[in-house]
């Protein structure tokens, strides 16, 4: 089952995230399908950048959204 997750790519204190489609039971940065999106909680507002097609493709194929990215998708905010 595919699912659409955040993977951490930031250093130490400083968290940056990938929106990656990727298999459930891969680990948290490990192998994905895409990427299609990123999202930085240290700026304010927090930047969020999703490529809003590419997410309707995958939820049409059948991926379920995290909680965090579903509220991503819900909420966009201005990057």
């Amino acid at each position: 089952m595919l699912t659409i997750r955040l993977a951490r790519i930031g250093k130490k204190k400083h968290p940056f995230y990938r929106v990656v489609v990727t298999e459930k039971t891969r680990p948290r940065n490990g192998r994905f399908v895409e990427i299609v999106g990123t999202y930085d909680p240290s700026k304010k507002p927090a930047a969020v950048q999703l490529d809003g097609e590419r997410v309707q493709y995958w939820l049409g194929k059948g991926a379920q959204p995290s909680d965090t990215v579903r509220s991503l998708i819900r909420n966009p905010k201005p990057a």
